[in-house]
């Protein structure tokens, strides 16, 4: 079911950036005007009028391919069963402990050391 999801993902992907190289080549309705004035824009690889036929067809190609992949990707997403996961340490409760007093409670500090008196270098 992965290995489905992964490809239905890419092939997504593959159309939404046709889509979008598609819809940059393509000329808009306003083009044409310069055409009728000699302009040379008419004279295209496709032909006067093909490249508008081909290039909306494509579009229209894609965005149905895209359409169809994101229905797809909400389907199977919605459909698949959830595994049982490993348990996290946040879905454990939390150890009881007796509580500290003093130093001990003090996060990272530690108990005083016993002082021990000093001996005394004076002698009278």
């Amino acid at each position: 079911m992965q290995v489905l999801l992964n490809l239905v993902l890419a092939l997504q992907l593959l159309s939404a950036l046709a889509m979008i190289g598609l819809v940059l080549v393509q000329h808009g309705k306003g083009a044409d005007m310069g055409a009728s004035f000699g302009s040379g824009a008419s004279g295209s690889l496709f032909g006067a009028t093909g490249s508008a036929n081909f290039l909306s067809r494509s579009t229209a190609v894609c965005a149905t391919v895209f359409f169809v992949c994101t229905l797809a990707l909400a389907y199977m997403s919605n459909t698949r069963t959830t595994a049982p996961q490993a348990e996290s340490i946040l879905d454990r409760a939390a150890p009881i402990s007796a509580p500290a007093s003093g130093a001990a409670a003090i996060p990272g500090a530690t108990a005083p050391a016993a002082v021990q008196p000093a001996a005394s270098a004076t002698s009278n």
